[in-house]
Order: C-alpha cells, then sequence, then structure tokens
C-alpha cells in the first residue's frame, strides 16, 4: 500500500538547475499562477562552500555531487566521472563560472538542425535579458539578474602566457564581444559578483524572489516519475518525500517542466516510460511512448591537461583559479574554434597520479578540449529502481576526429608556453613530459588520462515536429504526450562551441517566453470560444 500526499500548482519545474531556476522565477512573475521548483538537493542559502567560487573544487565528489561514475570506454579513460550538482541552482552552484554567449553560428546551426525559432536573432536577445555585464556596450545587457564581469588580469603568469600567445600567433581580444572568436585568448568573463560569490542561477534567479508568495521552492524531494492521465498529458511527478520513505505528488494543472539536465531528464523520461521501447522492456519499464533520442546524442568537451612545474611562486589568490581561455583551430578555413584551452593556476593531476606522473603543489597548466567533439554516446537505465545510477557511456574517442584535435592541442600548448614570453615561468613538463612526443604516444597518454570539462549536452534534442530522432520539438514539448517540456542543457542539438552554462540559462528564458505565449494563446482561444457559445462580438468584447 502506498501512502501518497498531493498538492497541485499551475507550473511544475522539476530540477532546480541553470535553467530550472530561470523558468520558475519568470513563470511566476505571473500574480496569477502558481510555481512550484522540485529540487532533489539542497538550498543553497548561506552555503559558502557553495556560493563562493573558489571553492569549487571542493565540490567535486561531495555530498553536492551526484558523481555519476562512467561506463568503461574502449577508447577513452575509465575512470573518469561525471560531477552532476545535487544542489540549487544546479551545475551553476558546483562548477566554476565561465560565462560565455554562445556564437552566432551555434545557434543558427540549432535552427538549421530543426529547432525552428532559436536562431541567433531570436535567442541573443536573451542573452542581454538575462545578464547585468561590466563590459560597456548596447550589445549587453545592464540590468539582468545575472552579473557578468571581466577577470581582472592580476595573474603574472597568466598575464605572460597571454603574452607568449600573441608571440604564437593568437592575439588578445574581448570574450563576449560581437564578433565570433575563432582565434584569440583572454581572461574570461565569469558569472561572479563583486565580493566573489558566484552569480549561479539560484543566486541570481531565486535568492531576490523567495519571499514571492506564488512561489513554492521544495527541496530535498527526487523526483522518481512522471504522471500521465489516459490521455498522456502529464499531470504532475512523484517525489520521494525528505523521510526517504514516502511519495508526495507534485500535480500540475497546466504544465510540468523537467529541467534535471542531461543525464538525470533522460534518465527521469525512461523511469516514466518515454524513450527506447526495446531498452524500456528489456529494463521493465512499462512503453508510454516509443522515442529513440531520449537518452541518446550524448555530447561532451572531452579534456586533456598538459601540466609544468612554475619556476616562480604562483599566485595564492584568484577568483576561481581557471581565469583565461584560449581559442584556435587545427585546420584552415572554420568558422568558429575547434580547440579550446583553460589555464589554470593550480594542478590538476586528478587522473595523471593514477598513471605514475609527477605532481607539484606549485605549477600551471593547459587543458585542451575538442569544441565540436563528433564522438556521441548515451544515458540508459541500469534498473527500475529510481535511485540506481543511470548507465551513462559518452563514448569518448569514438570518432577520430576528437583525438586529431587533442593531440593536436598538446602540441599547441607546448608551441605557446615554449614562446620567450614564459620563459621565467615554465619550468619542467610533468605531464605527459618530454619523453612523450610522437602522435601515438600522446594518443595513448591522452586516453590513459583525459577528463571532462563536465559539459554533457544533447541527451533529450529539439528538432522538428517530424524528425523521429528528435524528443522534443522545437517549443521544448515532449512529442507523444501534452503537458510537458524539457529546458535543460539535454536539448541542445549540437554542444556549444564555448562552456555552456549561460546558454543553459537562456534556454529557461526561452522555456518561459514559450510557456507564456502558449498561456496566453490558450486564454484567447478560450475567450473567443466563449464568446462564441454567448452569442458576444469578440471585438466588442476585447475593446472593453
Amino acid at each position: 500500500m502506498k501512502f501518497v500526499k498531493t498538492e497541485e500548482y499551475d507550473y511544475v519545474v522539476v530540477g532546480g538547475g541553470s535553467a530550472g531556476a530561470a523558468v520558475a522565477a519568470r513563470l511566476s512573475e505571473d500574480d496569477d499562477v502558481t510555481v512550484a521548483l522540485v529540487e532533489a538537493g539542497p538550498s543553497d542559502v548561506g552555503q559558502d562552500a557553495i556560493l563562493q567560487v573558489t571553492r569549487w573544487m571542493e565540490l567535486l565528489e561531495s555530498g553536492y555531487d551526484w558523481d555519476y561514475p562512467i561506463e568503461p570506454q574502449q577508447n577513452g579513460n575509465s575512470f573518469m566521472r561525471h560531477a552532476r550538482a545535487k544542489v540549487l541552482g544546479g551545475c551553476s552552484s558546483h562548477n566554476s563560472c565561465i560565462a560565455f554567449w554562445a556564437p552566432v553560428e551555434d545557434l543558427d546551426e540549432w535552427a538549421a538542425m530543426g529547432a525552428q525559432g532559436w536562431q541567433a536573432a531570436n535567442t541573443r536577445p536573451l542573452y542581454r535579458r538575462l545578464e547585468n555585464n561590466a563590459e560597456r556596450g548596447e550589445h549587453h545587457g545592464h540590468e539582468g539578474p545575472v552579473r557578468v564581469r571581466n577577470v581582472p588580469p592580476t595573474d603574472p603568469c597568466g598575464v605572460a602566457l597571454l603574452d607568449a600567445c600573441e608571440q604564437a600567433g593568437i592575439p588578445r581580444v574581448q570574450f563576449n564581444d560581437e564578433a565570433t572568436v575563432v582565434n584569440g585568448a583572454n581572461f574570461f568573463q565569469i558569472n561572479v559578483r563583486e565580493d566573489g560569490v558566484r552569480a549561479s542561477s539560484s543566486v541570481s534567479y531565486l535568492h531576490p524572489i523567495l519571499g514571492r508568495p506564488n512561489l513554492t521552492i521544495l527541496t530535498g524531494l527526487r523526483a522518481k516519475r512522471l504522471n500521465f492521465d489516459a490521455h498522456k498529458r502529464c499531470t504532475g511527478v512523484d517525489v520521494l518525500d525528505a523521510d526517504l520513505i514516502h511519495t508526495r505528488t507534485i500535480g500540475a494543472r497546466r504544465e510540468v517542466i523537467l529541467s534535471a539536465g542531461a543525464i538525470d531528464s533522460p534518465k527521469l523520461l525512461m523511469l516514466s516510460g518515454i524513450g527506447p521501447a526495446g531498452h524500456l522492456r528489456e529494463i521493465g519499464v512499462d512503453v508510454l511512448v516509443d522515442s529513440a533520442g531520449v537518452g541518446s546524442n550524448l555530447q561532451d568537451h572531452p579534456e586533456g591537461v598538459i601540466q609544468w612545474e612554475a619556476r616562480q611562486p604562483m599566485v595564492t589568490e584568484s577568483t576561481q583559479w581557471w581565469e583565461i581561455g584560449i581559442f584556435t583551430t587545427t585546420e584552415d578555413g572554420l568558422d568558429r574554434p575547434d580547440l579550446m584551452f583553460h589555464y589554470g593556476s593550480v594542478p590538476f593531476d586528478m587522473h595523471t597520479a593514477r598513471q605514475g606522473f609527477p605532481t607539484t603543489e606549485n605549477g600551471f597548466c593547459l587543458t585542451p578540449n575538442v569544441t565540436h567533439a563528433r564522438s556521441r554516446g548515451t544515458v540508459r537505465l541500469r534498473s527500475q529502481d529510481f535511485r540506481d545510477k543511470p548507465k551513462v557511456d559518452p563514448q569518448y574517442f569514438t570518432d577520430p576526429h576528437d583525438m586529431r584535435v587533442m593531440i593536436a592541442g598538446i602540441k599547441k600548448a607546448r608551441e605557446i608556453v615554449a614562446q620567450s614570453a614564459m620563459a621565467d615561468w615554465a619550468g619542467a613538463e610533468l605531464y605527459p613530459g618530454p619523453a612523450v612526443q610522437t602522435d601515438e604516444e600522446i594518443a595513448a597518454y591522452i586516453r590513459k588520462t583525459h577528463n571532462t570539462v563536465y559539459h554533457p549536452a544533447g541527451t533529450v534534442r529539439m528538432g522538428a515536429a517530424d524528425d523521429d530522432g528528435s524528443p522534443l520539438d522545437p517549443q521544448l514539448r515532449v512529442k507523444g504526450v501534452t503537458g510537458l517540456r524539457v529546458a535543460d542543457a539535454s536539448v541542445m542539438p549540437e554542444l556549444t562551441t564555448v562552456n555552456p552554462n549561460l546558454t543553459t540559462m537562456m534556454i529557461g528564458e526561452r522555456c518561459s517566453d514559450l510557456i507564456k505565449a502558449a498561456r496566453r494563446d490558450g486564454d484567447v482561444r478560450g475567450l473567443r470560444q466563449s464568446q462564441r457559445r454567448s452569442g458576444s462580438h469578440p471585438a466588442e468584447t476585447l475593446r472593453v
């Protein structure tokens, strides 16, 4: 026997992460609706380990991390783990706070892939709406909830690195300017307030409205499955209560918005009967909608690492320890960079120490990553039990393009650091080290030691209404059912060239716009139907 406590709202947002917080905040701007935001993790309010961005590395494999292991990799590092945040604000409360607008070319590509309406002309204004950018210019927003500012150039090793980039043919640029950076480097823009508090989606969207009467934030409630009526309309979500025994049903009169992230959104859909029919039957889940694209198309930014001992003491204070980005190309004619580096002023031996490489507590590193990896993975259920971690199989380096770019990245990093501007900083190369030189040797090193930039995406991608491979239509509605949308990084048809966190917030902004428009359209249709039944003239009524 199951004892279920039920409560009901107009809109229920499942997942209080980067997009979910934005959706809930924007929907609740309308006093005429009630909104519930359901988050499995705790609140971030008053939690300095979360709020102070300099402490972000403490959160990896902590109690705020779902800490998903990956399946054994044929071509990659099987020891890798995907950090996914279990806290209000999601990964914007958990990862570092590198703030990028997606290139125009990325967004236009989404539209060309079937996500009609997501082209840059429609979506770039949403970045302006969400940001309060310290950079001047009309192309930036200055009144939005998310504070964005430049990292100050106070790291002397980082300044020397940028000088070396210029010597290597990679000029200094301003990020988030109007042009796509194909070849350029600089200190990042970050979504961090001047007092060091991260401008996460929770801090930015939720903290200012915690007292809003029509918004209910429910933390510590883990989603078990989505509910549907006989007409396949999503009516809400079952959650495990905080006592870890009883079930609560959070009902939705209008819509449910699933914002649990690129791993947990497909997981919850599959637990609820929406996914590849053969897989669901194998696991023992009744099939509601056969949707082959759910849990497929998993994309990521795979990341290598090259580390040097520093000849001088490294900085002891930083905005977030990872402060510089470098973009370039490995072949001619690209409209976007295929290679990106992050510069870290701290050691990064997460996977190298296991392989016996020497380490240091006073060094710097570059982490080449593949901006548009072509390998595609999957998220699958391990069992019917919602408490089981899903099977996450990124299938790293199954497409040879990705390894080619990564090898070029290690070589380019060496070229940059060999410039005279770095002579006072670059000591011994610790890993992969001078013994690793050939493409084959570099590839073997990468397969053993690579990591991720923690950017999984694409597992519930949107596409054209008649595209059987896309579980969502361009309005983010789940095909085959009604009353259910998805809004998080899982909806991306193609992962952004850059760090995707601001884009994920943008997806939340657009989702709220789509829902508000649907509500207005529904209200107008209802009014017209009522007028037809009563015999009144629509124009006369509307004038009144």
